[in-house]
């Protein structure tokens, strides 16, 4: 939400190789989350080995998930390309609210999970709505939309995230057997979110200059790092 409002309120719109600054942090940020916090954690807490398979079996559920969620999304959208684009706004809205309301149940469950896996996953999913948020946000602005009604809309739609977070709270503890398949199908999509959202994106701009391309690895692996040194700082608290 505050990428979005940050996008808003800024006269001076970012540059393309800023966005893309941000988007090869975010990609590093969900990668490392999946890979080295929540799929170690589900496996840890599923405790017997013959059952780890079905941690695999999650994680691919979440991708899947989302390849189908966005497939659902994305028609709609073509569809309304021919219709001269009067309900985009609209789609963009309703796909922010349901993936904010997926944050919160994800964010929340993580913090039922393991306080520190919680903190780490909070980190990635704002790391990945920053980039998410301002896209949007610019296509709405695009579409001739008020910024005070962008940001209210906004407001309205991060309010998912907190009922997500608070539902999970309400029903996760009578549901505690099955923290380790959340956090396994979160990893998942964070998986998906890096491979077909974020890094495809970076590939896009073939004419960069190369002092461009090294700069987004280097922010890439700075994500990566950040994980790992914020996961090994939590383990002493």
């Amino acid at each position: 939400m505050g990428g979005g409002i940050f996008l808003a309120l800024r006269k001076k719109v970012f540059s393309h190789e800023q966005s893309l600054l941000l988007i090869s942090f975010a990609a590093g940020v969900l990668l490392s989350t999946a890979f080295f916090d929540l799929l170690p954690e589900a496996v840890g807490q599923i405790g017997q080995i013959g059952q780890i398979g079905q941690i695999f079996a999650w994680m691919l559920g979440g991708i899947i998930f989302l390849f189908l969620l966005e497939k659902f999304l994305w028609y709609h959208h073509h569809d309304e390309e021919h219709e001269g684009h009067k309900r985009t706004p609209v789609l963009i809205t309703v796909g922010d609210t349901v993936h904010n309301f997926i944050d919160g149940v994800v964010i929340a469950g993580t913090f039922m999970a393991a306080p520190a896996t919680g903190i780490v996953t909070a980190l990635a999913v704002a790391a990945h709505e920053i980039p998410h948020e301002m896209a949007d946000f610019g296509v709405l602005l695009s579409k001739g939309w008020a910024r005070k009604k962008v940001i209210l809309v906004n407001l309205a739609s991060a309010g998912a995230s907190l009922l997500g977070a608070i539902l999970m709270y309400v029903t996760g503890t009578r549901f505690e057997s099955v923290l380790p398949y959340l956090l396994s199908f979160s990893g998942g999509m964070f998986i998906y979110l890096a491979c077909s959202d974020l890094i495809p994106e970076l590939h896009h701009g073939h004419k960069e200059q190369k002092a461009d391309s090294m700069l987004q690895m280097a922010v890439f692996g700075v994500g990566i790092i950040i994980v790992l040194l914020l996961k090994g700082w939590l383990q002493y608290i």
